[in-house]
């Protein structure tokens, strides 16, 4: 595990090594340009095309945002082997950056669904380089003995929550107030002022991830790799125009493909780093340990990612968005969850710091899983009580995105730095990726599922779900003595 180059802890930020200033900046603008195009997106697909809208079928449109924030993750994977072959993280990161910003602007162009589409390639491409690769740069900064690490990303998963906690207010109230392409030019403008902090700051990062962990220059079988790659490339377009010849590439059809794909590839790539010949054995029995917690993160963020298509659909059709005198817009809720990180993050951060090692990565995503499952078993009662044609408080609402993000603070942030614990050494940031497609896989599964949503389903939805997630948190629970890692004892 790399680390930085000092041989005393750096604590110029809060504590913290000063780099985590400049990844904490850029994650913050990245997510501000992410989420409040989040927060408006499915309101901008299926709004009549009158009020500015593509006019999509509801449905529809919630399969499309799931496939869509699926892809996104699922390019981590790529990312992070880009990464590592090829251009380092440091790189990754600006180029990724700059590809988010042209998918905002697409968006923000008055071009319908082909500029849409256009977007989500740019975005696709974009966060597969910058996610992951930011995300393994914030553990590159602490040594491997530093306690430091789980609150250091708790810091940082802070400065997510900054960014999206603005971009609802700002990006979702000018996209439904006054115009969805003006919301989406704000988002363009928040990634640059990311990029900027990032190339401002990139001196307190020091040398950390400026070269690839394992250059495809110097393996044997590189040119083959290449090769290979292109090969399969070309497979894939060959296999797509065939399907738009025979005019079977219909937009439910690629919405299926991308499910399929989205839990496929994470099951490939675990496939790959277990046979891998540069993995060790105790590196091999670390990623087998790994995939417990992969797929509680799957099943988590199949909840949580919901927040954009099923809540943001009960937001604007089941809230009663005057009950406090004045008209909320829809998009606002998305804040919620962001407010809570906030103010939660320190608490948290001081607590895991605290608790240390009395507390095991796996029964914290067991937690993680069970606050998701009571989110969703909360929104069970309204519709219980007075019945689905009735508008509810934005309480519930409210209340159940307050619970979904206290299990997000168990579990992402400690996902995170988990990963580059159990990450075999030549598959660091590709493991970062593998990690962020845990969502992938969870929105992947979501396409399909969020189609069943309904008045007439409200009840038995939120019910499932939510007992499937809490299930699954105790199942976690009972293997978590064979799942978790010793934290090395700190030298000196």
């Amino acid at each position: 595990m790399a680390s930085t180059s000092a041989t005393v802890p750096q604590t110029g930020f809060f504590g913290h090594p000063r780099g985590l200033a400049t990844l904490f900046a850029t994650e913050m603008w990245e997510r501000f340009s992410y989420y409040g195009m989040r927060a408006i997106l499915l309101f901008y697909m299926y709004d009549r095309v009158s009020e500015g809208g593509l006019g999509m079928p509801e449905s529809f449109a919630a399969a499309l945002i799931s496939v869509y924030g699926a892809s996104i993750y699922l390019a981590a994977i790529a990312g992070g082997w880009v990464a590592d072959r090829l251009l380092g993280p440091r790189r990754a990161v600006l180029y990724g950056g700059i590809l988010i910003m042209c998918g905002h602007i697409s968006l923000a162009t008055p071009f319908g669904a082909p500029a849409l589409y256009a977007s989500m390639v740019f975005l696709v491409l974009g966060t597969g380089l910058l996610k992951p690769n930011i995300s393994h740069t914030v553990g590159q900064l602490y040594p491997e003995d530093d306690r430091r690490r789980d609150a250091g990303y708790s810091i940082f998963y802070m400065g997510i929550s900054v960014g999206a906690v603005l971009s609802p207010f700002v990006v979702g109230t000018l996209g439904q107030r006054v115009d969805y392409h003006l919301g989406f030019g704000i988002a363009a403008i928040g990634m640059f002022f990311g990029l900027v902090q990032y190339v401002h700051g990139a001196r307190y990062l020091g040398d950390i991830g400026v070269r690839p962990a394992n250059p495809i220059r110097e393996d044997p079988t590189g040119r083959r790799t290449l090769t290979l790659l292109g090969a399969g490339l070309a497979v894939v377009v060959l296999v797509v125009a065939g399907f738009a010849v025979a005019g079977r590439l219909t937009a439910d059809g690629v919405i299926d493909a991308l499910s399929v794909l989205a839990v496929a590839v994470p099951i490939a790539y675990f496939t790959v780093m277990l046979r891998s010949r540069k993995v060790t054995g105790d590196e091999r029995s670390r990623v087998w340990r790994f995939i417990p917690l992969f797929v509680a993160s799957a099943c988590f963020w199949l909840v949580q990612e919901q927040g954009y298509s099923v809540l943001a659909h009960y937001a604007d059709s089941r809230v009663d968005l005057d009950r406090w005198g004045f008209g909320i817009p829809s998009s606002w809720f998305q804040s919620v969850g962001s407010l809570v990180l906030i103010v939660l993050t320190p608490l948290f951060a001081i607590l895991w710091t605290r608790l240390g090692d009395r507390v095991s990565t796996p029964q914290k995503f067991a937690a993680g899983l069970t606050f998701a499952g009571l989110s969703y078993l909360l929104l069970v009662l309204p519709a219980a009580m007075s019945g689905t044609q009735v508008l509810v408080s934005p309480l519930w609402l409210a209340s159940s995105l307050a619970i979904v993000t206290i299990g997000e603070m168990c579990l992402s942030p400690i996902g995170m730095s988990a990963t580059t614990r159990y990450a075999p050494s030549a598959f660091q940031t590709q493991t970062m990726g593998l990690w962020l497609a845990s969502n992938a896989a969870g929105q992947g599964i979501s396409a399909q599922i969020v189609q069943l949503y309904g008045p007439g389903t409200e009840a038995a939805y939120f019910s499932i779900v939510g007992l499937v997630a809490i299930a699954l948190a105790v199942v976690v629970l009972l293997l978590s003595p064979l799942i978790r890692l010793r934290t090395p004892a700190p030298v000196g």
